[in-house]
Order: C-alpha cells, then structure tokens, then sequence
C-alpha cells in the first residue's frame, strides 16, 4: 500500500490551514507530522483518514484518487483497512475493553484479544467496563483495537500524549512492530522521542 499526496491545501472558515502540501508514504513506514499546535497536524492526518475534505490537490492510495470516493467507498475503506487512534480515545465508556477493541460482545474472553491486551499492558481487563480506564490506559485500548483490526493504514493523533515514559516505550515499540509488519503508520505529534522513532517526518512549520 502507498499513499501519494500532491499540492493539497485546506481552508476551514476562511482560514488557510495549509497549502501546497506534497510527499508519499510508503508500505512499512513510520511517519510522523510534526509542528507547533494550530499548524494543521491533525487536519492533514483527518485529510489522509478521509476525515476532512481538501479543497485543492490529489490523495492517492494505491495509485486510486480517493478523494473522488462518496461515503460508501469511504466506509469501505474505514472498514476494511483503516484505524485511527484519537486524542480524545474513541472509547465507548459503558462498554467493555474487549468490546471497545473488537465491537463484537461474543469475543469477550477471546484468547487473541487477551493476547493483545498483555502486549499494551492491560493483562486481564477485557470484561471491565471502559470507564474506569484511566486517560493512558484509554490510549493504549486505542492502539490495541488497531493491533486486533490488523490495519493496512494506521492514523494516530498525538497516541503518546497521556503515557508515562515506560508506557510511551511500549507504545512506540508497538507502532514499529506494526510498521515491520508491512503497515503504514501516520503519527500526529509533537513528542521528539517518537518523531526520532519515525522513519520520514512530514514537518508543517515547511507547508
């Protein structure tokens, strides 16, 4: 899978968030958009999600303009080959780990997600509620929803933002381990320690 961005700009309520934006992303990589908040870091990762629309430019995955794509092409796409991991969690509260990582109740007790949850550090919660998650426990059921969807593309805002330093670790083991595996990985953030990790920087201050 490869993603090909050509002079892409956005504008929301009069406001340029960004112009002239070009790269490509390869199968396997770890890119990270970096730049001071309000620079439009996460508008592009929503712009490459098929989240935000763009005014002017191309988006290419797999030589394909997926901004041409109606909403049901887009689901399809969600579905199939797309997780994101949000700031804010995505977490259904009242529901438990297992469900938020799988959206299937039957899979409670399923032997791949108790897997899964060993690797982020949540040994052992999968039939707890998600409301007693704490913020970073929250972020890292995000990243193990992602693990279990096995996604060609992961979106990622900010996903070591609420971690300690053994956490942000673990964290940023997983996104290369999912990377390795043949996955594109696109981190919005301004943590150094990851960018370091990443292996292209997208930089906005440049846009």
């Amino acid at each position: 899978m490869k993603i090909k961005v050509s002079d892409i700009a956005v504008t929301i309520k009069r406001k340029e968030i960004f112009s002239n934006v070009s790269f490509e992303i390869n199968k396997g990589e770890l890119v990270a958009i970096t730049g001071p908040s309000g620079c439009g870091k996460t508008t592009l990762l929503n712009c490459l999600g098929l989240i935000q629309p763009i005014d002017c430019g191309e988006i290419l995955i797999d030589n394909i303009d997926v901004t041409k794509w109606n909403d049901k092409d887009k689901t399809k796409f969600w579905h199939n080959y797309a997780a994101f991991i949000y700031q804010d969690y995505g977490i259904i509260e009242d529901e438990s780990v297992a469900y938020n990582i799988t959206f299937d109740k039957s899979k409670v007790g399923n032997k791949q997600v108790q897997s899964i949850l060993q690797k982020v550090g949540l040994s052992g919660r999968d039939k707890e509620l998600a409301i007693v998650l704490s913020g970073g426990e929250k972020q890292r059921c995000g990243i193990a929803r992602a693990i279990f969807k096995n996604a060609s593309i992961i979106y990622a805002d900010e996903p070591t933002a609420s971690l300690d330093m053994n956490n942000r670790k673990l964290v940023i083991e997983l996104l290369r381990e999912r990377a390795k595996q043949g996955a594109i990985v696109v981190l919005a953030t301004h943590d150094e320690r990851l960018v370091n990790e990443c292996d292209n920087i997208i930089d906005m201050t440049k846009s």
